[in-house]
């Protein structure tokens, strides 16, 4: 059985996240550490506190990054790696953490990076009030379509591709509720705003897209030791420069992850782990191929089933 190691984005942070690795095992308060020097500020204090610090997206994307990292360096000090790995992927910001994994970069450039793409996603937002909808009985078409609609007051594309019940458009406020209004008509049975900064993986993150790729220009990558899924392409990315062009256009390009965990699944991998916070990706392949096995390790309890 082949095991693809799979990484969550934005979205998966909560409070206090990474604590109880931190308390439990020294390579996870060593991984939280080595973030709160990189970075110049305690980004632990900002996940560990009470709050909604953590929610903030230029806060949330380097801590769910650590805190993956971290859960991975826990796991190899207790004997458990992932070294026959088959394949490596992560949502949206996570395909950061699947790089790192991958050996592609290091945690201290990838924690400097995340940081820089959620303050660069943060200031984009505020410089255009924009937001994200999900589709409930939306197909890849009928949602495109919609957007199609909503462009036409505005910055509207599909953003998210996430399962076959996972749709979402995104765009500038007026343009989205252009196409709810129209939703019905283009056979999609109802619409529902998500609670996030901006609107990402749309042109409104143009500015963000364009400050991550000067950033990438001065950062050493180096060649995937094992398979990396692009959430652009749905495909292995093939080197450091094809690496750099599809980090920067994948702030503003849907998220292919439906199309990205088929082809892992078409290439025989059934098997998955999800190290990091929360459960949302094994819940999201269920949706994909009820026969995949995803097994979460999101608290240090979860390391009975690996144990075992």
């Amino acid at each position: 059985m082949t095991t693809g190691i799979l990484f969550p984005g934005q979205g998966a942070q909560f409070e206090g996240m990474g604590q109880d690795w931190a308390e439990a095992f020294p390579e996870a308060r060593e991984t939280f550490e080595a973030a709160d020097a990189t970075l110049g500020f305690s980004l632990s204090e900002a996940c560990w506190s009470s709050g909604d610090e953590v929610n903030r997206t230029d806060i949330a994307q380097p801590a769910i990054f650590t805190t993956s990292v971290a859960i991975l360096r826990a796991l190899k000090g207790q004997g458990i790696e992932f070294q026959d790995a088959a394949l490596t992927a992560g949502l949206s910001l996570g395909e950061y953490t699947a790089l790192w994994f991958a050996g592609v970069l290091s945690f201290e450039d990838g924690v400097r990076l995340v940081r820089l793409r959620g303050e660069a996603m943060q200031a984009a937002s505020e410089a255009c009030p924009s937001g994200m909808v999900s589709l409930m009985g939306a197909t890849p078409e009928s949602a495109a379509a919609l957007a199609q609609a909503g462009a036409a007051h505005g910055i509207c594309q599909v953003a998210n591709l996430l399962s076959p019940a996972q749709i979402v458009i995104s765009g500038e406020h007026a343009a989205l509720k252009a196409a709810e209004a129209v939703a019905k008509d283009h056979g999609i049975r109802r619409t529902r705003p998500l609670t996030v900064a901006g609107g990402f993986h749309s042109e409104c993150m143009r500015p963000a897209a364009d400050k991550l790729a000067a950033a990438l220009e001065s950062v050493t990558l180096g060649e995937p030791q094992i398979p990396v899924i692009s959430n652009v392409t749905a495909e292995p990315v093939t080197g450091p420069d094809q690496v750099r062009e599809l980090l920067a256009l994948q702030v503003c390009a849907p998220v292919l992850w439906e199309r990205s965990m088929r082809a892992a699944l078409g290439g025989g991998t059934t098997d998955f782990v999800e190290p990091g916070p929360g459960t949302t990706l094994g819940g999201i392949m269920k949706k994909i191929d009820e026969q995949a096995s995803v097994r979460s390790v999101a608290r240090p309890a979860d390391l009975d089933a690996f144990r075992g």
